[in-house]
């Protein structure tokens, strides 16, 4: 596969990952929002896609926490935020786990 076509399949993964994240209903049962952020999980953890994964972890550990509501909804706002980052990688990674850490445990 050439960088053009890898490049091409990562657009419409992110493209893919943003339409769902944008689709979630945060006032949805619990259990459905977390089939929705699993399937999301699954695809960014597939795909290399190391931020959308850190966040979507966190973010299942909140739900099973019993958040809900406008947290949810802030937490549905970072997804979005780390499925649309150009970068990838192990340091975007840490520093949206380390976001997360300051703007939803802290």
């Amino acid at each position: 596969m050439s960088k053009e076509q890898e490049r091409a399949d990562a657009g419409a993964v992110r493209a893919d990952l943003v339409r769902r994240v944008a689709a979630i209903e945060w006032r949805s049962s619990p259990a459905r929002l977390i089939d929705e952020i699993d399937q999301i999980r699954r695809i960014a953890r597939a795909n290399g896609m190391l931020p959308a994964l850190v966040v979507a972890q966190q973010l299942e550990r909140a739900l099973a926490r019993g958040d809900h509501g406008p947290i949810v909804h802030a937490w549905l706002g970072m997804l979005g935020e780390a499925v649309a980052s150009e970068r990838q990688d192990a340091a975007a990674s840490d520093t949206f786990a380390a976001a997360c850490q300051v703007r939803f445990v802290a």
